[in-house]
């Protein structure tokens, strides 16, 4: 048997708390569910870098910064999915520094898919399709499915 019938589907998907990204996160799982996957939840963080005038934060430590998005990564996947209990594929929440669409084109590296939310927290809510999202579709090493949000206005 060769090493490619072997390997697990995996699939990662990009998650920031939006309803699209949300959509992405369920279709992933439903996907993963057919083709007996597992999937990997990515959420990207980065340092803060302008202060506007503010005092800038008192979390310095970039273990702090990972552990807040870890912890509202797993915050996401909870609202979306229901308590970790039961859910019927492995799912790995991933918090990763850097700009949103290195990081998903990174994790995206040997997976079988990339799945992203057609908009996410940017602020062109008219756009069809986010930069982030444009960016993978344009770049990914692997195939892409854009998941059009529920939610997103009347």
């Amino acid at each position: 048997m060769s090493d490619e019938a072997k390997s697990v589907s995996r699939i990662v998907v990009g998650v920031d708390g939006s309803e699209p990204s949300k959509a992405a996160l369920r279709w992933a799982v439903d996907q993963a569910k057919l083709t007996g996957g597992v999937v990997d939840a990515i959420m990207a963080w980065d340092f803060p870098t302008a202060w506007f005038g503010l005092a800038p934060p008192m979390v310095t430590d970039p273990a702090d910064y990972q552990k807040q998005a870890r912890d509202a990564l797993d915050q996401v996947i909870e609202e979306t999915l229901g308590p970790g209990r039961g859910r019927p594929v492995e799912l790995r929440p991933v918090p990763a520094q850097g700009h949103p669409a290195a990081v998903l084109l990174d994790a995206a590296e040997g997976a079988h898919l990339l799945v992203v939310g057609n908009r996410g927290h940017g602020g062109f809510g008219e756009a069809l399709l986010g930069s982030v999202g444009q960016h993978c579709v344009q770049h990914a090493p692997c195939p892409v499915v854009v998941v059009r949000g529920s939610g997103q206005g009347a």
